[in-house]
């Protein structure tokens, strides 16, 4: 599949056959099993995970073959109009997924796994993958290609967001049992590593300094390379002083997210209330 996804690619006719549009449904098939990911865990790589270009460029495609159709429930109360290849994602009371009433949608090319909670109302994008478990609160948004954990909670008007192009660009990565807390968000192929927890309002990016008061270190991307989070750290917004210039005079601050714990005893505990929710 992979070789057909990159010539098809590369290809670009300026239309589609029968052929190219099986390809694309056993493509968007495997996408919706979590069969394939557009980007997935690798040790050997220093953040710990592989971009899947060939998985993007292959939901790109979709994008290229889809025609604009009327997807719409009722046209005179709520018209929608989209890609004839994504409509919304095919669920049943065996996939496990709880999807509240209440306006959430999901579109179809994504994995949501079961014991997944949907609260109304969210969004999950084409690309992405959600693991077990994992609660997406209300106003939440998964962006495209987003590879979301087991048992997270992204918490209530979150953004995670969606990075498709450049096809070799890492997506947003949150990993296993990591909290974000309400308002946050999360851009540009960051990377939250296991177990962290980020407060409400924190926000990253890849031009946005992360200070580790715990370790004594400043984590930041680099070149090709992405924001990490340590596994367990806790970040929470905080601001730094301007040093010299009009902006010490004026006494004015810039944000910046900013560790200030590591995960124990005591954080747990406060996120036990997560598992009754579920």
């Amino acid at each position: 599949m992979r070789a057909d996804i990159e010539r098809l690619f590369a290809a670009a006719p300026p239309s589609y056959s029968e052929d190219d549009f099986r390809l694309f449904a056993r493509f968007k098939l495997a996408l919706n099993e979590g069969r394939i990911r557009a980007a997935e865990p690798d040790p050997a790589s220093p953040t710990g995970w592989r971009v899947n270009a060939w998985v993007k460029q292959g939901i790109l495609l979709g994008f290229r073959m889809g025609s604009l159709v009327d997807m719409s429930i009722d046209r005179t109360r709520q018209p929608f109009f989209d890609k004839a290849t994504y409509p919304v994602k095919q669920l049943s009371p065996s996939s496990g997924v709880r999807l509240v009433p209440g306006g959430s949608s999901i579109r179809d090319a994504c994995y949501v796994a079961p014991g997944v909670t949907c609260m109304p109302p969210m969004y999950i994008n084409a690309g992405a993958w959600v693991g077990p478990g994992t609660m997406i609160d209300s106003h939440a948004l998964v962006g495209s290609c987003a590879q979301v954990g087991a048992r997270c909670h992204i918490s209530a008007a979150a953004q995670i967001g969606g990075v498709l192009e450049p096809v070799g660009a890492l997506p947003v990565i949150v990993e296993d049992e990591v909290l974000i807390g309400g308002n946050c968000g999360v851009y540009e192929g960051a990377v939250i590593g296991r177990r962290a927890v980020l407060g409400a309002g924190v926000v990253l990016t890849r031009s946005t300094p992360v200070y580790d008061i715990v370790r004594g270190v400043v984590h930041s991307a680099s070149g090709d390379n992405p924001l990490l989070i340590p596994p367990e750290a806790v970040v929470v917004p905080g601001a730094r002083a301007f040093s010299h210039g009009p902006g010490k005079d004026w006494n004015l601050s810039l944000y910046t997210p900013v560790i200030v714990k590591y995960r124990d005893t005591a954080t747990d505990a406060k996120l036990q209330l997560e598992d009754i929710l579920r």
